[in-house]
C-alpha cells in the first residue's frame, strides 16, 4: 500500500459518510445512473426550505378562511419515516412489524398506557392509504408540523367552520391542499430561485463524484419532477462553479428529464416533449435519444422509464437510480423495472453521530434489561417449583414465598430504572422520536424496514460515492438471525443453550 502511495488510513473514513449496503451491488455492472434532483443532487437547508413552505401554507390556509394565529414551524416535532394516522389525528412511529412504539396526538406525546389504550393490538397497515400516510421525504416535514398543530386546534374547537372540523381526516386533506397550492402556484420556488444561497447547501464533492462516474463510462441521467426553469437555476448554482472552465451542469448528463411526474413516470408512459431552447421552448418527440457523440445530453419533458430503457439500450439491473423518496424514487423503480436503487438519507449523518454519542447509554440499558431477564427467569423457575409443591406446607415453601416477594421488588426497581432510560434513548437525534432507524431498544423502525426492502444501498449524500470509486463492489453484511447466538456453544463440542 505504501508503494502505491495509498494513505495508511485507508480504508478508514468518516462513519457517517459511508455507503451502506442492503443488497450486494457491483458498480462495474451498472451502465447508467439516474438521479433525482431535490434533496438528492441539490440538498436544501431543511429548516430554511420547510420553514418557508410552512410560511406559504399559513397564507394559503388564511385565504381559505382558516384561523392560523399562533401556528409556528418547529422541525423537531417531526422526522422522516413517521406515519400519520388520519383517522385519529396521531403521528406514530412503528417498528418493522407495524407495532406502534411511540405516538403523538396533536403536539402531545402519548405515554405507553395511552398508546396501549388507543391502539391495543392494532398494527400499522401502509396499504390502507386512506388512514395511514408514510412520511417518505423531507418535503413532508412542514406538512406534518402544520397538521399536528391543527389537530390541537381541532380538539379545542378553535376551527368553527365545519369544512375544517368534521374529522381529523378532512383536516389532513386541508393541510395537504395548502401545501399543494404552495408548490403548484410557484410562490415558494420563485422565492428560492431569487436567493438560492439562503436555501441550498453547496458541496463541491458532488460534482467530482459525477465527473468520475461519467469518465468511467457511466451514462448519467437527471430525472426530476421539477420544471426546467427551476432545475436550470438550482443545478447551475449548485454545480457550475465546481466544474471545469467552460462546462455547465448540462455537460454532466447524457439525458435530462424534467417534469417527470413521478410516480407516474414509473407506472405509465406520458407524452414526451423535447426542450430545444434555453428559455424552455418545447416540441413533441416520438421517443428519447442518447447520442454518445454529443457533448451534452438532450433535454426532455415527461415520458416514462420504459422510454429511458429504450433510449439507453439497457434494462433492469444495468441501471441504478438514486433519489431521496422511498416510494417514488426507490420502490417503484425496483418493483416495476427492477432497476437497482440508492436512497439518499441526509439525516444519517446526525443519526450515526447520535448512535455513537448514545452508545454508553444503550450499553447501560441493555445491561439492565439483561438483569431483568435473569431475575424474571429465576422468578419463573421458583414459581414453577412453588406450583409443584402445592399442598405440601413446609419451611422451604415459606422461604420460597419470601424469596419470590423479594424478587418482585427487584424486578419493580429495575423497571423504574429501565422505563425512563427507554424514553431517553435516541434523544441526541430527536427528543420526541428517538433514533430514525430504530424502534425500541432492539428492533428496527418501519423506515429502516422500507429502506432494506427497496434500497440496494443507502447513504447520506451523493458526494459519498467519491470515496468508493465508480467500480466499487458493495457487499451486504451477513444478516444475523435470532438463533445465531446459540451456535457458539457448539464450537467447543458443548451442547447447551
Amino acid at each position: 500500500m505504501r508503494g502505491l502511495k495509498v494513505s495508511p488510513q485507508y480504508p478508514k473514513g468518516l462513519a457517517n459518510r459511508a455507503i451502506f449496503c442492503s443488497r450486494t451491488l457491483n458498480l462495474r455492472s451498472i451502465q447508467a445512473i439516474g438521479y433525482d434532483m431535490d434533496y438528492t443532487l441539490v440538498h436544501y437547508d431543511v429548516d430554511a426550505w420547510e420553514g418557508k413552505a410552512f410560511h406559504y401554507m399559513l397564507q394559503n390556509l388564511q385565504s381559505m378562511g382558516c384561523p392560523t394565529e399562533g401556528l409556528n414551524f418547529d422541525a423537531t416535532l417531526v422526522t422522516r419515516g413517521l406515519i400519520v394516522d388520519q383517522q385519529l389525528g396521531n403521528l406514530v412511529k412503528a417498528d418493522r412489524f407495524g407495532h406502534i412504539k411511540r405516538s403523538m396526538h396533536g403536539t402531545h406525546m402519548m405515554n405507553t398506557g395511552e398508546i396501549r389504550e388507543v391502539y391495543g393490538r392494532e398494527l400499522v397497515n401502509l396499504k390502507n392509504e386512506g388512514r395511514w400516510c408514510f412520511l417518505n421525504t423531507l418535503f413532508s416535514v412542514s406538512e406534518a408540523v402544520m397538521y399536528m398543530q391543527m389537530v390541537d386546534r381541532y380538539d379545542r374547537g378553535a376551527l368553527p367552520n365545519q369544512d375544517f372540523s368534521n374529522s381529523y381526516s378532512s383536516l389532513y386533506k386541508l393541510v395537504q391542499k395548502a401545501l399543494f397550492r404552495t408548490h403548484v402556484e410557484g410562490q415558494l420556488k420563485g422565492e428560492i430561485i431569487q436567493d438560492p444561497a439562503s436555501y441550498v447547501e453547496l458541496d463541491p464533492d458532488m460534482a467530482k463524484a459525477l465527473l468520475d462516474q461519467r469518465a468511467a463510462g457511466k451514462k448519467l441521467m437527471l430525472i426530476t419532477n421539477s420544471d426546467y426553469h427551476y432545475t436550470n437555476k438550482m443545478m447551475s448554482y449548485a454545480y457550475n462553479q465546481f466544474l471545469p472552465r467552460g462546462s455547465t451542469w448540462r455537460d454532466l448528463f447524457n439525458m435530462v428529464i424534467v417534469q417527470a411526474r413521478k410516480p407516474e413516470f414509473f407506472n405509465s408512459k406520458m407524452s414526451l416533449y423535447e426542450i430545444v431552447t434555453e428559455d424552455g421552448l418545447m416540441r413533441p418527440a416520438m421517443d428519447a435519444k442518447v447520442d454518445d457523440t454529443e457533448s451534452r445530453g438532450r433535454l426532455y419533458c415527461g415520458g416514462g422509464a420504459a422510454m429511458v430503457e429504450r433510449a439507453l439500450g439497457l434494462n433492469g439491473d444495468e441501471i441504478l437510480y438514486v433519489g431521496d423518496h422511498i416510494y417514488t424514487d426507490a420502490a417503484l423503480a425496483k418493483i416495476n423495472f427492477r432497476w437497482r436503487t440508492c436512497l439518499i438519507v441526509r439525516e444519517l449523518e446526525l443519526e450515526i453521530d447520535a448512535l455513537a454519542q448514545g452508545q454508553v447509554h444503550r450499553n447501560k440499558l441493555k445491561e439492565l434489561m439483561n438483569k431483568k431477564d435473569l431475575v424474571g427467569d429465576l422468578f419463573n423457575q421458583l414459581r414453577l417449583r412453588r406450583q409443584r409443591m402445592a399442598g405440601q406446607p413446609s419451611k422451604e415453601s415459606a422461604e420460597l414465598e419470601e424469596t419470590l416477594g423479594q424478587m418482585l421488588m427487584v424486578s419493580d426497581h429495575l423497571d423504574s430504572l429501565i422505563g425512563p432510560m427507554l424514553e431517553q434513548d435516541g434523544q441526541a437525534f430527536n427528543k420526541h422520536w428517538g433514533y430514525l432507524s430504530r424502534a425500541g431498544l432492539n428492533d428496527k423502525s418501519q423506515f429502516t424496514r422500507q429502506i432494506e426492502k427497496y434500497a440496494d444501498v443507502y447513504t447520506s449524500r451523493v458526494a459519498n460515492f467519491l470515496r468508493y470509486t465508480p467500480y466499487m463492489y458493495f457487499r451486504s453484511p451477513s444478516q444475523s438471525l435470532a438463533h445465531d447466538r446459540h451456535f457458539y456453544g457448539l464450537l467447543d463440542g458443548e451442547k447447551r443453550w
